[in-house]
């Protein structure tokens, strides 16, 4: 009682304004006092009454529906609810769902009749004909035994109950990739940002040591240093980066600070990215591409969930979260199907490689029945045993819970007993039953090897092959400059003709030109007997025929070549030699 009475001194307090200590010594007069307040006596009165009330109600209702049927409907929705015909062909509920509605069946001692409705979907303002809530509002049944999301427009409908049952996550199930969405391997270890900037760089640092090459020069008219030209520049930033040699030596201190700058930040470059790739290549988490409904939504990727559930009309009605989607629906890249979640599983998810949306029991019994059963098929191959792999962060999340009918009572006393059900674990517990405690098909599957494929080294190809074509391009334009240069000559070549020989056809020029008649053997250029020491001789000499001349110190034969112009043949045996050897091989 210390508690009450402190209470009761308060009262006293704000409501007399102030009190001597005197008078708090005395607590059961303050108590009396207080007790003596019009509001006090009409709280406690008030509180009394509604209390014996409710117990009345509550009472009076238990005993109603002692021995009663109650009629009830629900969804065919496994594990949560679902129905089946036992032995005396009598249709009866199994699932989560009835399992917490045996305990109020055996608690309240009633029983139930399940009323079959004409289509298994929950209903909503636009889409309520033949469906669950229809069923309620028209009085046909009483109570709607399973997992129902609370949705905002369908309370004109149905009256929910006030204990939440569970807080529905709808998870996303796909199609294990082949490859981790983190990235192919070589570019995995950097974010595109920093590839950017690395590419930044090379195109920089090139110009900018080039640069401060000529500007240093410019200043200093340091003649020592040479000036290298910008290519050079370029290709030792290149090198650098592939940990090449440079033939570059610059001399000047400016200009070794630049390189040894450059040389530092390669070196740390290149020993993160080699240690960040080798930790990708045995370390990295598988990732999925598909994570939340944004992914969904911003890649367009196509998805099924069953016909007539939370999914569905989060994404038709109008004042509902995920309305955004509903492009997707008109564009056909949604599919509510009516058909099992195995068969849904394999024929939109496996065959198609659609995104399947559930709720996460049913996903969980799926994943898990479907691993059983391929486990079975292949017991050594996890990869085969685990083709689907599920997302991390749930599609949507719902408040789910049992619902009435609008002018019934029994939420009264139903409510108060699925609390206590919720609040002891045992709805949790009930949700994971039949499952194993670990995590049924991961999205990294531990128990595989990680070995390198072609999507790893995807990146290598396209290297090796855009060196290859670059190659190739530059080799076909080197032979474009060739032709065209020779080109250019035949048309130098054939201005510089006399007017007798531009009436020659050009097939004659070419030809002319590239079958030049070789000077004659080195015997038949000149007589050694024949001495000449004029300069009037070369005037009379044709190709045939020639003069000695002396020159620095050297003898050489002055002969008349084809096009007119002097020609000097050395003396010497050696450098006669040469020189027949070179223009007659």
């Amino acid at each position: 009682m210390p508690g009450l009475k402190i209470i009761f001194i308060m009262l006293y307090v704000i409501t007399y304004g102030s009190c001597e200590f005197s008078e708090l010594v005395n607590i059961d007069a303050i108590i009396d006092s207080a007790k003596q307040l019009p509001e006090f006596n009409v709280q406690v009165l008030t509180d009394q009454e509604e209390s014996i009330k409710l117990k009345e109600q509550w009472n009076e209702l238990k005993a109603n529906l002692s021995g009663s049927v109650l009629k009830v409907v629900t969804l065919e929705d496994p594990p949560l609810s679902y129905t089946e015909v036992d032995s005396s062909g009598k249709l009866v509920g199994k699932g989560v769902a009835f399992k917490l509605f045996q305990f109020l069946m055996d608690k309240f001692n009633f029983t139930y009749e399940i009323v079959k409705h004409d289509r298994n979907i929950i209903g909503s303002i636009e889409d309520l004909n033949g469906s669950l809530l229809h069923t309620l509002s028209k009085n046909d049944a009483e109570v709607a035994v399973a997992f129902l999301p609370v949705l905002s427009d369908t309370r004109d409908f149905a009256k929910y109950s006030k204990t939440i049952l569970d807080e529905g996550e709808w998870i996303m199930l796909m199609r294990r990739p082949v490859m981790s969405a983190t990235g192919t391997g070589l570019l995995a270890p950097f974010t595109l940002q920093v590839w950017i900037l690395i590419l930044v760089s090379l195109l920089v640092v090139g110009p900018l040591i080039y640069c401060i090459i000529i500007l240093r020069y410019k200043l200093t008219g340091d003649t020592e240093q040479q000036k290298y030209a910008l290519p050079h520049c370029m290709w030792f930033v290149y090198g650098a980066l592939l940990k090449q040699g440079s033939t570059l030596s610059p001399i000047a201190d400016s200009t070794r600070l630049i390189f040894a700058t450059w040389w530092i930040f390669i070196t740390i470059l290149t020993s993160f990215y080699t240690a960040n790739l080798t930790a990708f290549l045995t370390l990295s988490k598988f990732t999925l591409p598909i994570n939340s409904w944004d992914d969904i939504y911003k890649t367009q990727k196509e998805f099924v969930s069953i016909k007539g559930g939370c999914v569905e009309y989060a994404i038709l009605n109008s004042n509902e979260s995920l309305t955004v989607m509903r492009t997707m629906y008109d564009d056909h890249r949604i599919i509510f199907s009516d058909k099992s979640d195995n068969d849904t599983l394999n024929e939109y998810v496996f065959r198609d490689n659609y995104v399947l949306v559930r709720d996460r029991p049913a996903i969980n019994h799926l994943i898990y029945n479907d691993y059983q059963d391929r486990k079975a098929k292949n017991p050594a191959d996890e990869k085969k045993q685990c083709p689907f792999a599920t997302a991390k962060e749930p599609f949507m999340k719902r408040k789910r819970s049992f619902a009435y009918q609008l002018n019934t009572d029994l939420n009264i006393i139903f409510d108060a007993e699925l609390l206590t059900l919720v609040e002891t674990g045992i709805v949790k517990f009930m949700l994971g039953e039949n499952l194993t405690n670990a995590e049924i098909c991961p999205q990294n599957l531990g128990g595989t090897e990680r070995q390198l494929r072609n999507s790893d080294l995807s990146m290598t190809y396209y290297i090796m092959l855009a060196g290859f074509c670059t190659a190739v391009m530059i080799f076909l334009t080197e032979i474009m400059f060739k032709l065209i240069n020779r080109r250019l000559n035949y048309d130098n070549l054939r201005f510089q003709q006399s007017p007798l020989d531009k009436n020659v056809s050009n097939d004659r020029i070419k030809k002319k030109i590239l079958n030049v008649t070789p000077p004659p053997s080195y015997q038949t250029l000149f007589d050694r007997n024949k001495i000449f020491t004029t300069d009037e001789h070369v005037k009379t000499l044709n190709v045939n025929s020639g003069v000695k001349r002396s020159i620095n110190g050297r003898d050489y034969m002055v002969f008349l070549s084809n096009d007119g112009e002097p020609r000097l043949v050395p003396l010497r045996t050696p450098s006669a030699a040469l020189f027949q050897y070179a223009y007659t091989k």
